[in-house]
């Protein structure tokens, strides 16, 4: 080897391998490795974020298991579905040019626990509902996606003030006949550059530039060129300091805390529906229970009266009357059992399973919540001597459930655990950061730059020129202090006064914010007493139904009662039992809610309910 040419393999050497480093780098990496660290980053600020805020980490992923109830349902069940789609993306045939052939995956670790049986209905118990909801509803998956996507955005902004590493490379190859003879040639070039952008505004960036051309004509002379450059920004009046160029930086990251915060939320709300929803099937299969015990009494009544009326100890309009309840009370229980079945079908929707599932609920739940309040009743006050003195006693506190508090106390405590409410507060702050960066932007700027520019290029036309090489004492180097007037600042001054604007707005709705949380609070106090207070109500008024139920059935028999007056006894046992499981209901929902409403409810990893006690609690009511 000629030593011109060891000389140039010399200058290429650091170069290439720079280059190669790079390309080594970006061109190993896969299209599945692009996501798989995409998933990686995202879910680390997660993970870090929700340690900062809640003091620990619960596992997050965007993957939805294969075998979730609804796809299990599908299949087991055999129902109808549409195409392909219907089973999950990775059911889909890969289009082509897909870039992941084994991507979506299915991977069967649902954990629900559910055991489907040929031609058995699904019997889901409330905390099954809820894991049920939690893996299903595409709504609560479209939430978790939200703060899936504002973590991708923050490492984007991230990325803006790391290094940037760029390398090109090209090869040319070329032939001029417009001269007397042909003059053939190639050209190769290759870069490599870095840049980096400071918090403060600073911007630095650097390049190393290599030629190589060569004749294929005319002696084949060839040369060697490198050029190194070097450059410095620094703003120095607008657009300078951390608080301005940072700023992107600095919202992404509150934008990751509000996602979590309203994903927290979303999860007690969407917790708190799922119950309400599931204790209403209840409720309407309850009604299909009493209305169908009143149906079957009202079909022994007719049938008695028809004996009656036969033996000539009633008439026939007695009969008639008879017959017509009996036709009422069966099409309120078809009614019933329609309405049931109507409700039992949203709540699957609402879980996210397909409405033609055969699923049931647990109806323990309701008579387990039954036996629960049993302890808060109060058997109602016996007024009925009329020489007693009649007096209106509104709801006391006596036997009051625990979460029954004073009012200024649940109102603080909301303003202390509503993680909306936090979420409010941080936008006005992020308001008054805006109304910085606004007034910024509206004077004048001065920026100081520094340049360095070493080496030499080569073309065709210099290839018969000596190689070039980096020499510091060859540079060309500059410096530039540039300034911008604010003579024209038009568009800055109307986003500077839009600012304000903003600021005021997100103060007023933290303030609306506020309100409604109070409003809230009271009108859930509100409505546990008073559920409290039906509880104790209807719970007397069953049993006075039913004690006249039995009491008329016994005059009837005697003859010393109408049918109209057991008909009467029987539709006040239906009503009272119907009012006696409503007021149940509502007072399990005013707990949920109140807890909801104040943060006291928390939801885990699972989408299971982790609710208030005494016990456990360092809350001081």
């Amino acid at each position: 080897m000629s030593r011109v040419l060891k000389k140039r393999m010399g200058y290429l050497y650091f170069p290439i391998l720079f280059l190669s480093l790079a390309m080594i780098q970006t061109g190993c990496r896969t299209i599945a490795g692009y996501r798989i660290s995409a998933d990686e980053a995202a879910e680390s600020i997660i993970k870090d974020k929700q340690e900062q805020l809640f003091g620990s980490a619960e596992g997050f992923t965007i993957e939805r298991p294969s075998d979730i109830l609804r796809r299990r349902l599908l299949i087991e069940q055999d129902l109808p579905v549409s195409g392909d789609a219907s089973l999950g993306s990775d059911n889909l045939e890969p289009i082509d040019h897909w870039p992941e052939q084994d991507y979506p995956k299915g991977e069967n670790s649902s954990g629900d626990d559910i055991v489907l049986e040929s031609g058995e209905p699904v019997k889901l118990s409330l905390i099954q509902a809820l894991q049920v909801g939690a893996m299903n509803s595409p709504e609560y998956q479209s939430k978790k996606e939200e703060v899936f996507r504002s973590a991708l955005s923050l490492d984007l902004e991230r990325d803006e003030f790391g290094f940037t590493l760029r390398g090109e490379g090209a090869t040319s190859l070329s032939a001029d006949k417009s001269g007397q003879e042909t003059v053939k040639g190639m050209e190769h070039s290759g870069s490599l550059s870095l840049e980096k952008t400071l918090k403060n505004g600073a911007k630095f960036a650097a390049s190393l530039a290599v030629d190589l051309v060569s004749l294929l004509t005319q002696g084949k002379t060839s040369s060697f060129g490198i050029t190194g450059d070097a450059s410095i920004t620094i703003p120095l009046l607008r657009g300078a300091g951390r608080h301005i160029v940072a700023e992107p930086l600095t919202q992404a990251e509150r934008n990751v805390v509000y996602a979590i915060y309203e994903f927290e939320r979303y999860k007690k709300t969407f917790a708190v529906n799922i119950a309400r929803s599931y204790m209403n099937v209840l409720q309407q299969l309850d009604q299909v229970d009493n209305n169908a015990e009143v149906y079957k009494n009202l079909m022994v009544s007719a049938r008695r009266t028809r004996a009656l009326a036969d033996a000539g100890r009633t008439t026939e309009i007695q009969v008639d009357q008879a017959v017509q309840n009996e036709l009422n009370a069966r099409s309120r229980w078809i009614r019933a059992t329609e309405s049931y079945k109507s409700s039992l079908d949203s709540f699957k929707n609402l879980l996210g399973l397909p409405p033609d599932a055969n699923v049931e609920l647990e109806g323990s739940e309701l008579d387990d919540l039954t036996e629960r309040f049993e302890e808060i009743v109060i058997d109602a006050e016996d007024t009925s001597d009329s020489g007693s003195l009649l007096a209106l006693v509104g709801i006391s506190k006596e036997n009051a459930g625990p979460l029954e508090m004073e009012e200024i106390t649940a109102i603080e405590l909301a303003f202390d655990k509503r993680l909306d409410l936090r979420v409010s507060e941080g936008r006005v702050y992020d308001s008054q950061r805006s109304v910085v960066v606004r007034a910024d932007a509206l004077g004048a700027e001065l920026t100081l730059l520094g340049q360095a520019n070493l080496g030499q290029s080569r073309s065709l036309g210099q290839a018969d020129m000596e190689d070039a090489g980096i020499r510091s004492d060859e540079g060309v180097y500059k410096a530039l202090l540039n300034i911008d007037l604010p003579l024209e600042r038009t568009a800055e001054r109307k986003a500077y006064r839009e600012s304000l604007i903003d600021l005021e707005s997100s103060v007023r709705d933290l303030q609306s914010l506020e309100d409604d949380i109070k409003l809230t609070i009271r009108d859930t106090l509100r409505n546990m007493s008073e559920a409290r207070e039906a509880l104790s109500i209807q719970t007397r008024a069953v049993e006075v139904a039913e004690k006249r139920v039995k009491s008329t059935d016994m005059f009837f028999e005697a003859g010393r009662a109408q049918l109209r007056d057991l008909l009467e006894a029987q539709e006040a046992l239906l009503s009272a039992r119907n009012s006696l499981t409503s007021a149940v209901i509502d007072y399990r929902m005013a707990e949920l809610e109140f807890q909801r409403d104040t943060g006291l409810l928390q939801i885990d990893e699972k989408g299971f309910l982790v609710e208030y006690s005494e016990e456990n609690s360092d809350v001081k009511l």
